[in-house]
């Protein structure tokens, strides 16, 4: 297997900043380290213990810091796992078993087990979107509901590595478009927590290596099967993915879906903290309407 860092110093400078990025974290938070098929998964967990259960899952070439600008609010109505997703830039193995294959579901279904849930809500962004809607489709018993933002495996990836191929050779400038590209600029006036975010995002693009393969699309089939109230977020911006698809797809094959366009926003959609939090409350509103 090659390994996810591009040297053993990379790995142990990405890892160490994305350390003094957790002390930003925003709630109280335990830190869990549980045994899985494919190794060992790092999670943050926040929240009331017996409130209903959230598992965050970020995108590629990132880790759970991606959710630091959420997690202060979500943790004061549920339990939330920030999950270190395998293979990518932070604390679980390396491990990268085949996208088009039921790893990722089992590794998932392990995780659950190992923190005692039968059935949790989950939120993923882009990469972990996928993970978040291979693992409804194939354990559909075991998902609440699903929050989706910028899902991959729905539209068409687009050929974005021809795209960047010469900014890639421009070094840190170059590196700095590419991210502005994907995620939109970033504002001028930075807090501490987000330029300690920017300096991880920086770290990771010197020594990490990302996935470079292509994300299997669900089929119209495989969609379909889908029951659990979904919310889906798409940009109009989006630089990896044919958002347009996307939403022609869920209309046709998942009619029941909410899904929410952005004509102007990029692949990293901002501002929906709410709005995710009305959709992941909704259960258990109408379970005390019901009482």
């Amino acid at each position: 297997m090659k390994p996810i860092f591009r040297s053993k110093r990379a790995a142990a400078e990405v890892l160490d900043v994305y350390r003094r990025t957790l002390a930003y974290w925003p709630a109280p938070c335990r830190h869990l380290t549980l045994p899985t098929r494919e190794g060992h998964t790092f999670v943050l967990a926040s929240g009331p213990e017996h409130a209903p259960a959230v598992l965050l899952l970020h995108g590629s070439q990132t880790n759970s810091a991606s959710w630091m600008r959420y997690v202060s609010d979500w943790a004061q109505r549920f339990r939330v796992y920030a999950i270190d997703v395998i293979g990518e830039a932070g604390l679980s193995a390396p491990s990268r078993p085949p996208l088009a294959s039921d790893a990722y579901a089992l590794w998932l279904d392990d995780v659950m087990q190992a923190l005692q849930l039968d059935r949790a809500a989950m939120v993923g962004i882009s990469l972990g979107a996928w993970m978040a809607l291979d693992f409804a489709i194939r354990k559909p018993a075991r998902v609440e509901r699903l929050a989706l933002l910028c899902p991959s495996g729905i539209g068409r990836q687009k050929p974005f590595l021809l795209k960047i191929a010469p900014l890639l050779l421009l070094g840190a400038w170059g590196r700095r478009r590419i991210r502005d590209i994907v995620l939109g600029p970033m504002p001028d006036d930075l807090q501490p927590a987000d330029r300690a975010m920017l300096d991880l995002m920086e770290t990771i693009d010197r020594g990490f290596r990302p996935r470079l393969g292509t994300i299997p699309v669900f089929t119209d089939a495989q969609l379909r099967t889908l029951a659990v109230p979904l919310l889906t977020m798409l940009g109009g911006r989006d630089a990896l993915l044919d958002s347009t698809e996307s939403l022609a797809r869920l209309r046709r094959l998942v009619p029941h879906a909410d899904v929410r366009y952005f004509a102007e926003q990029p692949h990293f959609i901002r501002g929906q903290g709410d709005a995710i939090a009305g959709f992941l409350a909704a259960r258990e509103e109408a379970l005390h309407r019901a009482i």
